[in-house]
């Protein structure tokens, strides 16, 4: 779906859609040609109900080390809001898409690479990956959501201290805190990720969407508005031939076969 000089490479494998950050002489800092083309593949994704996954990885030695500090340096105001606006307009489209949305991690996850894997539905790490959110280490605020998804995973008292103290810690510490789901074996990093995206590929696609949808929106209501939004996901669900599927091969006791929507 690109080439291998464009700063983002996307590539699709059925309803998997793979986005792979690659500036890998930068360790994928985020500039704004980077930028823009997230904020164009997460539109494009966001419409397109043939995607089933979509994970996020980078190329060569890290998932992404922060913002391009280069471009920063030489016009603060101007590569900062160039930066910022896509990547903020980009990521309630993440959140909203119904494909779940995996971050393959390795190497450096820094700055807003942390932020952005922190704001993903799945995250693997591979052995010896090192975060840090950073900001603070050059006189900066986080964006990308972090200060959103920071102390609804790791708790309010530990984000400060994440945010403001700006030291480094490893995968396992990650996984402690809920910041990744599973720490792989840095050679198993890769095929991991595709058993767990193509596990989500071949679900019930309804049911996975209003379910992320249910999770990530039960914040803003309160009890009985989250019991309605409960019943009207569950009899979308149950009008597809999915949910079908599913009850029947239950009743008889074998594996259901999902996708026929």
């Amino acid at each position: 779906m690109s080439d291998e000089s464009s700063p983002l490479i996307v590539s699709r494998e059925g309803g998997i859609v793979r986005l792979r950050f690659n500036r890998p002489q930068v360790l994928n800092a985020l500039d704004r040609a980077t930028a823009r083309a997230f904020l164009d593949i997460c539109r494009t994704l966001a419409a397109d109900r043939s995607a089933r996954v979509l994970v996020l990885s980078g190329e060569g030695r890290a998932f992404m080390a922060g913002g391009d500090l280069a471009e920063l340096r030489a016009d603060p105001l101007g590569a900062a809001e160039a930066l910022i606006g896509p990547m903020h307009e980009a990521l309630p489209l993440l959140a909203s898409m119904r494909a779940p949305v995996v971050a393959s991690l390795h190497g450096a996850v820094a700055g807003a690479g942390l932020s952005l894997a922190l704001a993903c539905d799945f995250a693997l790490a591979a052995e010896g990956t090192k975060f840090t959110l950073a900001y603070v280490n050059i006189g900066a605020s986080c964006d990308v959501s972090a200060s959103w998804s920071l102390p609804r995973l790791a708790g309010l008292r530990k984000a400060i201290e994440i945010a403001l103290l700006g030291d480094v810690f490893d995968a396992a510490e990650a996984q402690r805190l809920g910041l990744v789901n599973r720490v792989v074996p840095a050679a198993e990093l890769e095929a991991q990720t595709l058993a767990l995206a193509r596990r989500l590929a071949e679900g019930p696609a309804e049911s996975i969407a209003q379910m992320k949808r249910l999770m990530r929106t039960s914040l803003e209501r309160d009890l009985r508005g989250q019991l309605d939004a409960e019943r009207a996901a569950f009899l979308a669900c149950a009008a597809t031939a999915d949910f079908a599927e599913g009850v029947d091969a239950f009743i008889a006791k074998r594996r259901p076969r999902f996708g026929k929507e």
